[in-house]
């Protein structure tokens, strides 16, 4: 329960305006063709250097806490470029590591990408002082680009530690951190104000679910999703696949296996998904379930394949 008395001191009145999304500078998407009208980051950390060293992530409102070390923050503002990739996101909610010290609280995170780079900024409180600074260089390099007439989605920006930010989380941890360590994944979705907005997801087990004697265009639609396997039955330790069919073209879609999300994937054109993934060496023997489903929540698509016993 060391997490509660971080929490509480982020109620405190000074701390909370610090680290608001208003107390970064924002440049409202004057300098961008299209101004940010809603979405959200999503930052995984399942393989980044933090969880090595007993670092975890958890989030302060409005930000919400995934499954599978995933949190998501939500697009409050700034502009992008979608013929470029280029963009400036101002992210509400805050970030608290917690860990080996006091919580470290990353308040007004600002997203900036250019080119094949780009940038995590934040503001946070260590020993009572005030810090604004970049947190993590941000990779193009491998990331996705898809643009749809209402937004854009980036998918794998892969965020590590700048100088400043190894400095930082060195100092608070009293642990060893050093520029380039890995700070996680950044899914980043924005609408461009053309058709809805998308909004921060709701957790797989709060998305709802459509009445079954509610006969609507919803849930034709929803029926009209398809997820299929390439493999009916494997070893554990070896390696499956997940296709997808009937989304939205750009469309965010989430992977889930067995109840906990792991990956994410973005619809091409005709609305077709897929997505590999291992199939862990302790997976149990029997069924196990994947499923698929939107980002903004409410429909989805859900296969079996079954964990054969070893010989």
């Amino acid at each position: 329960m060391a997490k509660r008395p971080g929490a509480a001191a982020l109620a405190g009145g000074t701390l909370l305006a610090l680290l608001s999304p208003g107390a970064a500078a924002a440049q409202d998407g004057e300098s961008f063709p299209r101004a940010v009208s809603g979405g959200y980051a999503s930052w995984t950390t399942t393989d980044a250097e933090l969880t090595d060293r007993g670092v975890s992530v958890d989030v302060a409102e409005p930000a919400v806490r995934g499954p599978a070390d995933r949190a998501w923050f939500p697009a409050t503002g700034g502009g992008t470029d979608p013929e470029t990739g280029d963009a400036e996101v101002e992210l509400a909610g805050t970030a608290q590591l917690t860990g080996p010290a006091q919580p470290l609280p990353l308040g007004g995170l600002r997203l900036e990408l250019a080119g094949s780079s780009g940038s995590l900024s934040t503001r946070t409180v260590v020993d009572g002082t005030a810090r604004e600074l970049a947190l993590a260089d941000v990779a193009l390099g491998d990331a996705t680009l898809a643009v749809r007439a209402s937004g854009v989605t980036w998918t794998g920006l892969r965020a590590s530690l700048t100088d400043e930010g190894a400095r930082l989380l060195s100092e608070w941890s009293g642990q060893e951190f050093a520029a380039g360590d890995a700070l996680g994944l950044f899914d980043l979705t924005v609408g461009t104000g053309g058709g809805e907005t998308p909004e921060v997801p709701a957790r797989p087990e709060e998305t709802p679910q459509p009445s079954p004697s509610a006969a609507t265009p919803e849930k034709q639609q929803q029926a009209a999703l398809s997820a299929a396997v390439a493999h009916a039955g494997l070893a554990a330790g070896g390696e499956q696949a997940v296709t997808g069919a009937g989304f939205e073209p750009g469309e965010v879609v989430l992977v889930s296996i067995d109840e906990d999300t792991r990956y994410q994937t973005v619809a091409d054109e005709e609305g077709r998904v897929s997505r590999t993934f291992p199939v862990y060496a302790t997976a149990a023997d029997g069924a196990h379930t994947v499923e698929l489903y939107a980002a903004t929540g409410g429909r989805r698509a859900v296969t079996q394949f079954e964990v054969m016993a070893s010989d």
